[in-house]
């Protein structure tokens, strides 16, 4: 078993990162075009899950400070000025955190949902199959009756202002991860006079389900780990385990296409980590 090089690990994702200096982000354009060519970033570095973020390729390998005038919160006006606006995608994702994805992604996604086309039935379908809670039903069923909706009024019209903010938060996040709902927009509306604008995805998606038609999951799968090893040279099996939520047969299936596909090699070890490593062909020579 090959052991790999935390040197050639750690210089590998620097540039896939957007640590060198030379190509820190600067710009909204730049913010678009650090997404598209990595296919989906976080927003924010996740602890314990490795992966490209735009506070990162902004302000660097640091930690997110909590002064509102660090010149790194550039990156909430760049943001919340494009939703609504098609750059990307933004949504609570992967592990329910803020996560953008480019359109061309997107759809792959979206492949793996249990959305299947029709917006006034699959959320019931879902209910009834009890992966959807009482909360988020009424959630969007409020956005898909009145359209678009900040999150007080979407409360107030869910009927969940009397609910525990734990509950309107889950059922939000839960909606999110399952490609039904997104934020479009930001408003003046709440005591922060700051809240978000949520439409149903196929409202403002309308082509996105067909899209999403034409891709079977199992090159979802296939298309979205090979991004992953493309950005992180290489990977346990836990990590990417950790990051998808994949069940353990469909995420084995899937590496274990990619190493015969010579996309992946596998049977690697680290030096300080326990488990199976795999890395990208390329990465690994």
């Amino acid at each position: 078993m090959k052991e790999l090089s935390l040197e050639a690990l750690k210089t590998y994702r620097a540039r896939t990162f957007g640590l060198i200096p030379s190509d820190k982000l600067k710009s909204p354009t730049e913010a678009a075009s650090f997404v598209d060519a990595r296919g989906f970033v976080y927003f924010w570095p996740i602890k314990g899950i490795p992966l490209p973020n735009l506070w990162m390729g902004v302000a660097g390998d640091r930690p997110v400070p909590n002064e509102h005038d660090d010149p790194g919160h550039i990156t909430w006006g760049w943001k919340d000025n494009a939703l609504g606006k098609k750059i990307w995608y933004y949504g609570k994702i992967l592990r329910r955190k803020a996560t953008m994805v480019s359109l061309e992604i997107t759809p792959y996604f979206y492949a793996l949902t249990e959305n299947y086309g029709s917006p006034e039935e699959d959320y019931l379908i879902a209910y009834q199959e009890g992966t959807l809670t009482q909360a988020a039903k009424l959630v969007y069923e409020a956005l898909l009756d009145e359209g678009p909706l900040n999150t007080i009024d979407l409360k107030r019209a869910a009927r969940l202002t009397n609910a525990k903010p734990s509950e309107f938060s889950r059922a939000l996040e839960t909606l999110q991860k399952d490609f039904k709902i997104l934020p479009i927009g930001v408003s003046d509306a709440g005591a922060w006079h700051y809240s978000h604008i949520y439409e149903i995805v196929p409202r403002h998606f309308p082509d996105l389900p067909e899209q999403a038609r034409l891709i079977g999951e199992s090159a979802a799968r296939r298309k979205l780990l090979t991004l992953y090893f493309e950005m992180l040279g290489a990977s346990g099996k836990r990590d990417a385990a950790k990051l998808f939520q994949w069940p353990k047969p469909l995420l084995d299936r899937t590496l274990e296409g990619l190493v015969e596909k010579e996309i992946l090699v596998g049977g690697m070890t680290h030096p300080k980590e326990k488990g199976e490593w795999f890395g990208l062909k390329g990465f690994i020579g």
